[in-house]
């Protein structure tokens, strides 16, 4: 797998150059169920003025970027996207120096394998992209970081795709308490659980849903349930409950040093290689948001990123177990 860290201050001729390249997967996903079973562009645009109205500049920009057409600036709403699955662990490690960790598990060809930093609307962000924009863990330079997990749940409903949702958090909040009240009001077209730290050590996780309200929760670890395990074969096939489970262990009964705590995503039972079933680890995450420092990792290699020390690049990685 061939990942990138790409820098851009503001949208401009590398995110046109990325959007060219990604589009036409992305439009054939977007497509799948048909052009009619997606939302106008009037809609989409106007959920997002009545959601999210402080990035409306930003999205309409990124579409004059994307050159413009109908189903470009479609799909970039993010609004009422196709469904999509993962399966993912996340938690926080709250020692001397908090830390949010995080394993990605999903299909290895339905990913951009790219970390981007932005200082878009005079915000800096970076984290790893999907769809372009979108984020499924990031932090900022007030020191916020955050992540998501599939919740479980078959439920589809009306609402936005939850990686613009993290970038919206991104752009707009500095406190976990800021960000629980987002990730409450803004609706989700999936079950999602968010989990957030902030630079005054405070955290949250938000268990989001389509058919009901957002639980916000002080749970410092989340897999692929919500309060109840609802997708029973899911839940076996993902081992949500063990590495709940052992997570929990980690952090209360054992007490792992950061370290250890950390190399245990990079193993089983959080480590996945069920590729052939779309629900294999593409990469573990660390992030230490009061430092503004990001790691990327796969088994016996680290890649140091970050808010300041970011360097543009590329890296080849053998994931085990992936195709």
């Amino acid at each position: 797998m061939h990942w990138r860290a790409l820098s851009e201050d503001t949208p401009g001729p590398k995110w046109a150059g990325l959007f060219a390249e990604y589009w036409p997967d992305y439009k054939r996903w977007w497509l799948k169920e048909g052009d009619s079973a997606r939302a106008s562009y009037l809609v989409s645009r106007r959920a997002l003025e009545d959601h999210m109205p402080e990035i409306v500049p930003l999205y309409d920009k990124l579409c004059e970027l994307a050159g413009g057409g109908d189903q470009a600036a479609r799909f970039l709403s993010f609004y009422c996207p196709p469904p999509y699955l993962a399966g993912c662990s996340q938690a926080i490690w709250t020692g001397e120096e908090p830390v949010l960790v995080r394993n990605y598990d999903y299909n290895a060809n339905a990913f951009d394998s790219l970390v981007l930093r932005t200082n878009w609307q005079g915000r800096r962000v970076v984290g790893t992209s999907d769809g372009l924009w979108g984020l499924v863990d990031g932090m900022n330079d007030a020191g916020l970081a955050i992540s998501l997990t599939f919740g479980g749940r078959r439920i589809v409903g009306t609402g936005f795709g939850v990686p613009l949702i993290l970038r919206y958090v991104l752009q707009t909040c500095t406190t976990a308490e800021e960000a629980g009240a987002v990730l409450a009001r803004v609706p989700t077209h999936m079950s999602y659980n968010v989990t957030v730290l902030d630079a005054n050590r405070n955290y949250l996780t938000a268990m989001m849903a389509p058919d009901r309200p957002a639980i916000i929760t002080h749970a410092a670890v989340a897999t692929n349930h919500q309060e109840n395990v609802e997708w029973i074969s899911h839940a076996r096939f993902t081992a949500t409950v063990e590495r709940e489970r052992f997570l929990l262990q980690r952090l209360t009964l054992h007490r792992d040093p950061e370290d250890k705590f950390i190399s245990a995503f990079l193993r089983p039972p959080l480590y996945s290689t069920a590729f052939s079933a779309g629900f294999g680890t593409l990469y573990t995450a660390v992030y230490r948001p009061r430092l503004g420092e990001m790691e990327v990792r796969w088994p016996g290699t680290v890649w140091s990123l970050g808010l300041d020390a970011f360097q543009e690049g590329g890296r080849r990685v053998q994931i085990p177990g992936a195709a």
